[in-house]
């Protein structure tokens, strides 16, 4: 029981809650990281998402770079990326945007083919053009399931933007790799409990806004008004 007294010991120290080196401003790093490759990642893999959902074309290509870009190791992808582009801020935010893609593209694909067809050609009857089918049928009726995969994303970098920390970057990494360096293990496991708690408060978050979107759907059915 002793590590779990020191990292409980490590957490209660107010000299680790302030300063550069102090919780808030390393957890403000590590969102910041979060925020900046959710951001680029969506700016990418939604619209592209929707439009393989709302027409049907190349979904079996996206289908197959999602699970090729699942397989890249992140660590991996970092180190190859650090050899271009040097130490910086760009090799880690690559590297998570290239992990984030998968969840927020599969949202959005498959979240419009969830949509009951016979609304979309009921949509389509009342003499709605193809994107007022999109903007007011589909990603509606779809929103919970692209808020699913905006959580997922946000999930995953929230766990792996620590991979920052090898680049000498910040975030909440680097009290996971500085206590690795002089063995201090409570600094570490004390590094994983905050992370966790993030992940955790991210999830719950994301859970509630799915919720919201779920119970904000409009009716399936069109008005022909």
């Amino acid at each position: 029981m002793s590590i779990v007294n020191d990292t409980v010991a490590w957490l209660s120290d107010s000299a680790h809650w302030h300063g550069d080196d102090g919780v808030p401003h390393r957890l403000l790093e590590h969102l910041g990281y979060t925020a900046l490759t959710i951001g680029i990642a969506g700016a990418i893999a939604i619209p592209l998402g929707l439009w393989i959902g709302h027409t049907g074309r190349l979904r079996g290509g996206a289908v197959a770079l999602t699970g090729a870009l699942r397989a890249l190791p992140t660590l991996g992808l970092l180190t190859f990326i650090v050899l271009y582009t040097g130490i910086g801020l760009t090799a880690p935010i690559i590297a998570l945007t290239v992990l984030s893609i998968p969840p927020l593209l599969a949202g959005a694909y498959s979240g419009l083919e969830a949509v009951d067809r016979q609304t979309i050609d009921a949509a389509r009857a009342v003499g709605m053009t193809e994107w007022q089918i999109l903007t007011k049928v589909e990603v509606p009726l779809a929103l919970p399931l692209i808020v699913g995969g905006i959580r997922s994303a946000a999930l995953q970098v929230v766990a792996t933007a620590t991979v920052a920390a090898f680049v000498s970057l910040g975030g909440l990494g680097r009290y996971i790799i500085d206590g690795q360096k002089v063995s201090d293990y409570p600094q570490m496991v004390s590094g994983s409990v905050l992370v966790v708690a993030l992940a955790l408060v991210i999830d719950g978050i994301f859970a509630v806004l799915q919720k919201l979107a779920l119970g904000a759907r409009p009716s399936p059915q069109p008005s022909r008004a």
